[in-house]
């Protein structure tokens, strides 16, 4: 990260947002499926619209699972049940084009190929983050972002504020000087919302009831901050019917809103063998242990894998100045401490559990209730170093 004095900006989205239908839809099927059959395989996209949600991938597995039933119920969930948002579950057209996995792929994840281990579903690289900017180790600008939109969503639901509709977007910049938050300097959030509710009342509403409660005060100055709340001056028309919605199209929102690298795959809708996902897990639960253990304040650890191959090709860190000890010395520390194969990590994180569906709104990283989130290999990590 730039260390001068700078703007750093990051964005999050709420569940209701197109491109988070979709997400969620991806893994609410995924979760029926590991409900029934563990070692299910599934790759999934959701593409949704105007009345249209649209369903369409790979999936290897023994359950049953309804499909149309799950996507309703996740549509339901989120909160479109009102037939003039022009996209509510009960008479949206589902469709469904779902084949299963190539066998060409499934030689790899099985084992069946040219090498006998379970291997990564895919090549690619991974990125985990961490950084000590907040409790979760988060980059302050994503952890903000989200939270506004968590509290957002809840005087949605709880009915507390009556003219709240699912889609909208939070974004909010951060002024760092060597590397250390000074202050927030701008407010971004835009929520879908009725017809008959003024602008002004919804500005009142945004500032002092979602973003007021969740700013820390030591970050705020009133005079320098600014607020941008639906700076088109009007949202009534929003979700998959305002602007169609694809699954993997949120991957900072899901990750570290920008701050650290992706690889540019997406976790949504993807089994673990998948190691654009759990790949992705792992790195952070390695990254996050880094940082909590003091060997750095910051951590920015990259995986990569062959299809097919069960150990990374690579391993590398950057703790942008920041590591107590070298490099090298942490990389070996990881491959002492850590299982990197895609078996190895399933096991590590217990990810053969329906989970997924949670995972796809409001990010991925941050949240304790997630293994990867856990810090229990901090005293093997200090060990190891040594």
């Amino acid at each position: 990260m730039n260390k001068a004095h700078h703007l750093f900006t990051s964005e999050s989205v709420t569940e209701g947002h197109p491109d988070k239908v979709a997400d969620q839809i991806s893994d609410a099927i995924l979760d029926s499926v590991i409900e029934q059959d563990p070692a299910g395989r599934v790759a999934l996209e959701t593409l949704v619209t105007t009345g249209l949600a649209f369903v369409a991938g790979e999936m290897t597995t023994k359950a049953y699972v309804d499909i149309p039933k799950v996507i309703r119920g996740t549509i339901k969930a989120i909160g479109y049940t009102e037939p003039d948002l022009a996209f509510d579950w009960e008479t949206c057209a589902v469709i469904s084009s779902i084949d299963e996995q190539s066998q060409d792929i499934a030689q790899g994840v099985l084992g069946t190929g040219l090498h006998h281990e379970k291997g990564a579903g895919d090549q690619g690289m991974m990125f985990g983050y961490a950084v000590d900017q907040t409790d979760e180790l988060m980059p302050l600008p994503i952890m903000l972002a989200h939270k506004i939109l968590l509290r957002l969503s809840e005087l949605r639901k709880s009915g507390k504020i009556t003219y709240l509709k699912p889609d909208g977007k939070s974004q909010v910049t951060v002024e760092y000087d060597e590397g250390k938050p000074l202050r927030v300097d701008t407010v971004v959030v835009s929520t879908q919302h009725s017809a008959e509710v003024s602008h002004d009342e919804i500005r009142e509403d945004m500032i002092t009831q979602v973003i007021n409660p969740i700013l820390p005060e030591k970050l705020v100055d009133e005079k320098n901050i600014t607020y941008h709340i639906n700076p088109t001056g009007r949202f009534v028309v929003g979700g998959p019917h305002g602007d169609s919605g694809v699954t993997g199209r949120k991957i900072m929102v899901d990750s570290y809103g920008g701050f650290g690298s992706h690889g540019g795959g997406c976790f949504s809708g993807k089994d673990p063998t998948k190691v654009d996902r759990s790949g992705a897990y792992i790195a952070r639960y390695i990254a996050k242990n880094i940082v909590a253990s003091g060997l750095a304040t910051e951590a920015e650890l990259q995986i990569a894998y062959a299809i097919g191959v069960a150990q990374p090709v690579s391993v590398s860190i950057d703790t942008h100045g920041t590591g107590q000890v070298d490099e090298e010395g942490i990389v070996r520390a990881i491959n002492k401490v850590f299982d990197l194969t895609p078996q190895g990590i399933i096991e590590t994180l217990d990810l053969r559990k329906p989970i997924y569906k949670k995972t796809a709104s409001y990010g991925h990283f941050g949240r304790n209730e997630f293994s990867w989130e856990k810090t229990d290999k901090i005293e093997d990590l200090k060990r190891a170093v040594k």
